[in-house]
């Protein structure tokens, strides 16, 4: 049966025309009279049977179905522009991935490890884009994702990667001249919270015994990024996952004012559409995935102790 999708040359008109709210200014952009882009949005209107424009005495409106219709329009063009690049650009070879991530584990635990990835696989593309909740995928262009969670994504198979392992960490200055604190210490320090973990301070107090009464109060940050950064400065103690600390525990940024780490409630998982499993492109990289999280060092803080 022969699809019912207007030409792309009605599409692109109706696009540029769209976001100039001009007919003059898409016929400028896309090289053809003003006639031409007249014509090919009034053939698509008689197309679709519903107009897309009314006009004013500064040019031309969307109706209201006309900026539904551009949102939709715009987003399916960018994905077949982008498709066009990315396969002009590898020539036929290699794949790629479109992959959601939660934003403090892409930038300080999978960017650092995708070189070695690419190494391997040079002929494969890895696009990361931002997303902190599960999302249903027949909506979107991506092809996986990887969050933390409980490991149910609806409509999606899911991969455990690791558990979430967190332990406090505080600028040197906050505490100076010590180095160690106890847990009733701390507990007198601003507790920097987690919006997505609102009980994790808690949990932690929990798990050594002690609950101070205020460990649900304090600034609250969306990210572990922000609660890293605002650690840093000096805005009191973080509780972040051990994975994010390599580098600022080095510098010296940051240090562990009570050596003890607490399992979270959630897990990191890769999850995917069911009909992608055996997709070349997403097996190779689940594969390497797997193998990366499996051989994620733990050495990070020696003996456990509270002073």
């Amino acid at each position: 049966m022969r699809r019912k999708i207007p030409s792309t040359s009605a599409l692109s008109a109706f696009e540029a025309a769209a976001r100039h709210s001009s007919f003059t200014e898409a016929a400028h952009e896309l090289s053809l009279t003003q006639s031409a882009i007249c014509r090919q949005i009034g053939g698509l209107e008689d197309f679709l049977g519903v107009k897309l424009f009314r006009r004013t005495r500064r040019g031309v409106l969307l109706t209201e179905a006309g900026e539904v219709y551009h949102r939709q329009v715009t987003q399916r063009l960018d994905d077949v522009e982008r498709d066009t690049l990315d396969l002009m650009a590898r020539q036929g070879r290699g794949g790629r991935l479109e992959l959601a991530v939660v934003p403090t584990f892409g930038t300080r635990w999978l960017i650092p490890r995708l070189a070695a990835f690419s190494k391997r696989h040079p002929d494969i593309t890895i696009n990361l884009s931002s997303r902190t909740r599960p999302f249903l995928f027949d909506d979107t262009r991506i092809d996986a994702a990887i969050y933390a969670g409980d490991g149910n994504w609806p409509g999606a198979t899911t991969t455990r990667l690791m558990t979430e392992t967190l332990i406090p960490v505080c600028s040197p200055d906050l505490i100076a001249p010590r180095t160690h604190l106890t847990p009733e210490e701390m507990a007198q320090l601003p507790l920097l919270q987690q919006s997505t973990r609102p009980y994790a301070w808690r949990q932690w107090f929990e798990s050594l015994g002690h609950m101070p009464g205020n460990e649900l109060a304090g600034p609250s940050y969306e990210l572990f990024f922000m609660s890293l950064e605002a650690a840093v400065v000096g805005l009191g103690v973080a509780l972040v996952p051990e994975y994010d600390l390599g580098g600022d525990i080095a510098s010296g940024r940051l240090i562990i004012p009570i050596n003890h780490a607490c399992p979270s409630d959630r897990a990191y998982y890769l999850a995917y559409p069911e009909h992608k499993a055996e997709t070349p492109t997403l097996k190779l990289f689940k594969d390497w995935l797997v193998a990366e999280a499996q051989g994620q060092p733990t050495g990070l803080r020696g003996p456990s102790k509270a002073a």
